[in-house]
């Protein structure tokens, strides 16, 4: 089936008692027994799983094309668990300008429960070959990056990771299925954000992995999903899975405003940067025509001027929300200096832009008054 129709139907069918063609969402967090102790049915208790958890798994299992999935309360939480499948020692390499929260995560919580954690340019592939070593057990990907859009080979690094006996898990939180399906390059794992793109409202927290293979790293990542308790509740999974319906036609509209909000941006007097793969002055532009069906609707640019200009411009706009996160139906811009660390490899002038849905022509006039705002100041 085309992603259009798995994305409707997967995980949902009418409500067997009542013939109730949009699901119940089913609160209760324990179900009744037998007289003789025997579960009714296949529940036991909301923490281990849920009719509407069960649902979204089996949508985002059939979207990625994988074996299984398992959701979470956000997807820090995926990525946690993850990190807890692994055994004291391991050593994980992963991109040196990926989400922020992700390398916070690894260094501030599972360094100091043994984890080793080597950050490298995963363009680089030569680099990522002198960084595996005996230890390594996740070459963790994010492709496009967050929030210097870069892109990476998937196969090219999935190949690198099974020849070192480590599994390779994919970032696909700004791609989504529609436009990029790691476990078709070779990847073990793909990671969501469900909060964006697969939500898609901005009123829902979620997080999911999805993965090739029904393994030892996948029982233990099982294991910490049910032991660790950090699942959504069945509102949030419900929410999920009515969002994704939408999930293909959003994307691709997405995609297409952003492109040429893109181009506008690059030919921009008040623009030193457009960082977005759909540009053939992308550095990674083939890699990302070769393994993306569309170059997405997240792009960064970079104001002439720097970390004042950059603020001049944000202040500048009236449409597009000043705002964290993506994905969701109205456009968001940020100013990622602010919220990054100190030592983040952001450009201070950087503006991060998630493109909404909002006709792209009333985005660019927003755009142009925002960076009219650096010229007068």
């Amino acid at each position: 089936m085309r992603i259009e129709t798995i994305a409707v139907h997967a995980g949902h069918t009418p409500d067997p008692t009542t013939g109730a063609v949009t699901p119940a969402i089913q609160l209760s967090t324990t179900f009744e027994r037998s007289p003789e102790g025997a579960l009714r049915g296949d529940y036991l208790y909301t923490r281990n799983d849920n009719p509407n958890r069960r649902a979204l798994e089996q949508c985002l299992t059939a979207l990625e094309g994988g074996a299984d999935a398992a959701c979470f309360a956000s997807g820090s939480a995926a990525a946690a668990a993850l990190c807890q499948a692994l055994e004291p020692g391991a050593r994980v390499v992963a991109p040196d300008d990926a989400y922020y929260g992700t390398i916070r995560l690894m260094r501030e919580l599972f360094e100091r429960w043994g984890l080793a954690l080597t950050l490298v340019d995963m363009t680089d592939l030569d680099a990522v070959r002198a960084a595996v070593d005996a230890r390594t057990r996740l070459l963790w990907v994010e492709t496009p990056s967050n929030p210097l859009v870069r892109v990476t080979d998937v196969a090219a690094l999935a190949q690198i990771g099974r020849r070192a006996g480590a599994h390779v898990v994919v970032d696909n939180t700004w791609a989504t299925p529609v436009l990029q399906r790691p476990l078709e390059l070779g990847a073990h794992v793909a990671l969501h954000s469900a909060t964006k793109y697969l939500g898609g409202h901005s009123d829902v927290l979620s997080g999911a992995l999805v993965t090739a293979q029904r393994d030892g790293l996948w029982e233990r990542v099982r294991g910490a999903q049910v032991a660790g308790g950090a699942v959504p509740s069945p509102f949030d999974c419900w929410l999920t899975l009515r969002g994704i319906h939408t999930l293909p036609w959003r994307v691709r509209a997405q995609s297409e405003s952003a492109l040429r909000i893109a181009r506008w941006l690059a030919g921009h007097a008040a623009v030193s940067v457009v960082h977005y793969p759909g540009l053939e002055s992308h550095h990674a532009h083939a890699v990302a025509a070769r393994q993306m069906r569309m170059p997405g609707a997240m792009l960064s640019f970079e104001v002439a001027g720097g970390r004042e200009a950059a603020a001049a411009a944000i202040g500048g706009l009236a449409l597009i929300t000043r705002a964290t996160s993506l994905g969701g139906t109205e456009s968001l811009v940020e100013h990622r200096i602010l919220v990054e660390p100190p030592d983040t490899k952001t450009p201070p002038g950087l503006l991060r832009l998630s493109v909404g849905l909002e006709h792209p022509d009333d985005l660019i006039a927003d755009l142009e008054r925002g960076l009219a705002a650096v010229a007068r100041r």
